[in-house]
């Protein structure tokens, strides 16, 4: 039966009988869900560094503003999913949210086959690819209502950090997919490289043959399936702490449309300021300036939604919004930004940021100008790399969970948060040395290994704060908060390959990590303040 309408998971025998199958089994439908939007989110990451090989007639700076473009959409669009499962059902919108991925799928497929297609055809489809980043506010407040407290750091552990491990399978999957025909006529003709590529089983030599569209392509074959899964297997919990009076699907789904399309205008109206011309507006910097526009870009969304909305969507919002009157919901979305916001910002950036800062030899030229565009014949290969991050910070997001169950989530964020600001002034020691090198890939293995434990370090503060979040705040608020904090730590999708593609062009790259650690630094105190500290609101939740 699709709609539940009765669930107390906090209930033991209740859980042990009826609650523990169901929340399973809806956790294993919707963790590869999730897979496939993340996925689809951030593969403008990897799509860039196979353009920049295929010599696509575009610039390094533009390159880095598509893999923007899809993480500032994606966070806008988590803003309405945190509220999605109380006015649409778990099942609805897991369901719908999964199939409109095929959109940008789609689109991908069919732009990439040309390099004639214009710049703005690809800022669409990485606009569009935002759905896949608005997906995780609403899995995660979905699930956190089929499991008792005394699971979530694990169940939501395991649900972001497999989750998450769509960035890793994109990062290895799309590479090795553009090796050959994956739809055989459908796949179309292939373009050659230009410059030497890499998968994760060796380097493919300039002159073979790639067919890029499959980076769109490959997604169908999961996509279709997940859909039929969704529908059939999930479950909408039709209880008043969850999603009381959810009604028809196609309502819902009407509903889900109508939230989204908000966000989208707001999302597109931050691009159009931030974005360089001829796509942005030629604006004041001011206006330009991204620490300013996306406040706004949050702020007015949360208006339209409060405003703007049906009365039946609005009644539901306003008791949902009362999250805002806890400081706490303020204070977790900080910490978020720390790990999540690290995360999936770092795994947005570090393909092409590799390619760039140790693909490339850092020459002095005549007048002791270091410049930076000719080709390292011994640079690693970033597709070969750049998985890696990725995969060990969504791997050990489940243990962070785990640990934070039995050891307190505060605690864990608290060592987690020394590990991070080590780790960045490290990797900041090394980006800047080998970018002022001619043999960069020196300093790579080292630079490699700290950004691997930076990434760790981003996946176990993940687990962490879930704990905490749980255990702060009640059953019906958990789940608005945790899709809230996901949705404001998101736009480290969009900052952190934006800041790094301008520290890089002030050449300065280091810069950008100097910057998140001091950032880090600020989290270490405030999660130290409200829950380890004497004057502590909550003893390490």
């Amino acid at each position: 039966m699709a709609n539940l309408y009765e669930w107390n998971v906090e209930d033991e025998s209740f859980w042990n009988s009826t609650g523990k199958s169901i929340a399973n089994r809806n956790l294993w439908i919707s963790i590869p869900s999730l897979l496939c939007g993340f996925a689809v989110w951030l593969m403008w990451g990897i799509i860039a560094v196979q353009m920049l090989n295929l010599g696509f007639p575009f610039t390094k700076t533009q390159l880095f503003t598509m893999g923007a473009i899809a993480g500032l959409t994606g966070a806008t669009l988590r803003i309405p999913s945190s509220f999605m499962i109380r006015i649409a059902g778990g099942r609805n919108t897991i369901f719908f949210t999964t199939a409109l991925l095929m959109v940008p799928a789609f689109l991908a497929s069919i732009f990439l086959r040309d390099k004639s297609t214009p710049l703005y055809a690809f800022y669409l489809c990485a606009f569009l690819s935002g759905f896949g980043g608005g997906n995780f506010a609403s899995s995660m407040s979905n699930i956190s209502f089929f499991f008792p407290k005394k699971v979530q750091g694990t169940s939501l552990g395991l649900n972001a950090g497999l989750g998450n491990f769509g960035v890793t399978t994109m990062q290895i999957l799309i590479p090795l997919v553009m090796t050959f025909a994956l739809a055989g006529p459908l796949s179309g003709d292939p373009m050659t490289l230009i410059n030497t590529s890499g998968t994760l089983i060796g380097k493919i030599p300039a002159g073979s043959d790639t067919w890029i569209q499959n980076a769109g392509i490959v997604w169908f074959f999961f996509l279709i399936p997940l859909a039929f899964a969704g529908w059939f297997g999930m479950n909408n919990l039709v209880v008043e702490h969850v999603s009381p009076g959810i009604g028809n699907p196609i309502v819902c789904m009407a509903k889900i449309v109508y939230l989204l399309i908000l966000a989208f205008i707001t999302a597109a109206i931050g691009l159009w300021f931030i974005v360089p011309a001829p796509i942005g507006i030629d604006a004041p910097a001011i206006l330009k300036n991204k620490w300013i526009v996306l406040p706004i870009i949050i702020f007015i969304t949360l208006m339209l939604m409060r405003y703007a909305t049906p009365g039946a969507i609005k009644e539901n919002l306003k008791r949902q919004f009362k999250i805002f009157n806890n400081k706490h919901t303020w204070v977790m979305t900080v910490i978020y930004i720390m790990t999540f916001g690290s995360f999936i910002g770092y795994s947005a950036a570090a393909p092409l940021s590799i390619k760039v800062v140790f693909g490339f030899q850092h020459i002095a030229d005549a007048t002791g100008v270091i410049t930076h565009d000719t080709i390292n014949p011994n640079g690693p290969s970033a597709l070969s790399y750049a998985w890696m991050g990725p995969f060990i910070g969504a791997l050990i997001r489940p243990v962070g969970g785990w640990f934070s169950d039995k050891l307190g989530g505060a605690r864990v964020t608290h060592y987690v948060s020394v590990i991070m600001i080590l780790a960045a002034l490290g990797c900041a020691y090394y980006m800047k040395a080998a970018f002022v090198s001619a043999t960069p890939e020196q300093y790579f293995p080292v630079f490699m290994v700290l950004f691997v434990i930076l990434f760790a370090a981003t996946g176990v503060g993940n687990g962490s704060t879930f704990r905490t979040i749980a255990m702060v705040f009640n059953q019906e608020q958990a789940g608005p908060v945790l899709g809230f904090t996901s949705a404001v730590a998101a736009y480290g999708a969009f900052i952190i390959p934006k800041v790094f593609g301008e520290q890089i062009k002030a050449a300065t790259p280091e810069y950008a990590l100097y910057g998140f650690a001091v950032f880090y630094f600020i989290c270490l105190v405030l999660n130290w303040w409200y829950y380890l500290g004497p004057k502590r609101d909550y003893d390490n939740p």
